[in-house]
């Protein structure tokens, strides 16, 4: 399915509301549900469980007295336990005074460490688990490339093109063709690919081996726009094919970063082919801070294009354990990404304007949405695991926060005292509003890094 299809339902303010709705719904009800699932299996009784606030538009009680609702506010939820004063599990000390001790052991404040401890942590851990399936499904049904390398669909582009769909490529320029699975092999080859807008391909044709002409392997095809970006912002669309950058052909997509890189963010004109026509554009690079895997940043200027190739080629589909096993990994380096960023914007070496708002992040959500429905996917699981780490945070009022006070508890035997935790909630209150004031400031002021 292509979302790009809904595009004329909605205006542009609305289509970006309508999927960060979607996003935040799917990675919030996860988020609840994991606290829901583990403090009932843990004995703690939940008495709602809401996606939204506000006024309730729908609700029913489950057989087992849990109420179950959708409310106005849909930026949001949460679950709602026994003895618990409000939404956000202040005590309800007039409430919890009043039961009996197998009552009150239903309650998070009467229930043994270790399931306050699951139940608080299951939020963030279902946030994980919720990544880690949808890029099991994306890369379970994307495939990855099958060896030998064999063209399964052609893509259209304005060069000299006399490979057809079925060939498999054997060498280009006398080179043989390394597996992707080499990264070393394969991006040496890369290197020692002539720069020239003509190559000579060696393919595997009916059975017969024969050299034929194609355009440069990487040509300059827009594989992906990356939302927020002066190529999302200009119009640029996956699947465009640039053939001029200031009125300079342009044959391999390895000719763009150096000029981009030295416009310091001047003005960029693109010269675009499109399903047979030719568009011209203008976009502005902007200053974008990319992690280095060497680890750090590195601030350059990019325009927001990933590169694509000449075709797509054969997939196969990974093993269950395969696809599992880079999901994990995909999530860990989300995860370290995030921490590192976070680390070098406090220290000063990044831009702030990294940090994004809700305003951001929905803007975001619409323009991974406009690129298609894999897209989306692999969106909201990286949200869900912003959100997961995020609340893990030991800052008072998240998830962190309190495991930071079971930590204590179990340290000291007892629990902060109710004056010590009446503050520590009020400034997390306080740094949590904050953190989202100094996003939203960025989003408003059109923040760029």
């Amino acid at each position: 399915m292509d979302l790009t299809t809904l595009i004329p339902m909605f205006g542009g303010t609305l289509w970006t509301v309508f999927f960060f709705i979607i996003a935040l719904s799917v990675v919030i009800a996860i988020h609840e549900y994991g606290h829901f699932i583990v403090g009932k299996k843990s004995g703690i009784f939940p008495e709602v469980f809401s996606l939204g606030f506000g006024p309730v538009l729908w609700s029913r009680v489950d057989r087992d007295g849990t109420k179950w609702q959708i409310a106005a506010i849909p930026f949001g939820g949460y679950v709602k336990f026994r003895g618990d004063a409000n939404a956000s599990g202040g005590v309800d000390g007039e409430v919890v005074e009043a039961l009996d001790d197998a009552e009150r052991r239903q309650t998070m404040q009467g229930a043994p460490l270790w399931a306050r401890t699951a139940t608080v942590a299951a939020g963030p851990i279902f946030n994980f688990v919720l990544s880690a399936i949808l890029f099991t499904a994306i890369f379970m049904y994307r495939g990855v490339t099958a060896d030998p390398l064999v063209i399964s669909e052609l893509k259209p582009v304005p060069f000299t093109q006399e490979l057809q769909e079925g060939d498999q490529i054997l060498a280009i320029e006398g080179q043989d063709l390394p597996s992707a699975e080499d990264g070393v092999a394969y991006s040496a080859f890369m290197a020692d690919l002539p720069l020239q807008p003509v190559l000579d391909y060696t393919v595997l044709r009916d059975g017969r081996e024969m050299v034929v002409q194609g355009p440069y392997f990487q040509a300059p095809i827009a594989g992906s726009i990356q939302p927020r970006s002066a190529a999302m912002d200009a119009g640029l669309r996956a699947g465009d094919v640039i053939t001029a950058l200031n009125g300079e052909p342009v044959f391999a997509f390895t000719q763009l970063p150096e000029v981009i890189e030295a416009s310091e963010g001047a003005p960029a004109d693109l010269t675009v082919w499109r399903d047979g026509e030719t568009l011209n554009l203008t976009l502005s690079p902007r200053r974008v801070d990319e992690p280095q895997a060497e680890g750090g940043f590195k601030t350059v200027y990019r325009i927001g294009v990933g590169s694509g190739l000449l075709f797509v080629p054969d997939t196969v589909t990974p093993g269950f354990f395969e696809a599992v096993w880079g999901s994990v990994n995909q999530v860990w380096r989300v995860i370290s990404s995030s921490l590192s960023g976070l680390y070098h914007i406090v220290t000063g070496q990044i831009s702030t304007c990294n940090l994004s708002g809700p305003v951001g992040i929905a803007q975001a959500s619409g323009d991974m949405a406009s690129q298609g429905i894999l897209p989306f996917i692999g969106f909201i699981a990286m949200i869900s695991t912003a959100i997961g780490l995020l609340n893990l945070f030991p800052i008072p009022a998240l998830d962190g926060g309190h495991l930071m006070f079971y930590a204590y508890e179990a340290l000291r035997g007892e629990p902060p005292s109710d004056g010590v935790l009446n503050v520590m909630m009020s400034v997390g209150i306080v740094i949590v509003l904050g953190f989202m004031a100094f996003g939203l400031t960025n989003d408003i002021a059109l923040c760029r890094p």
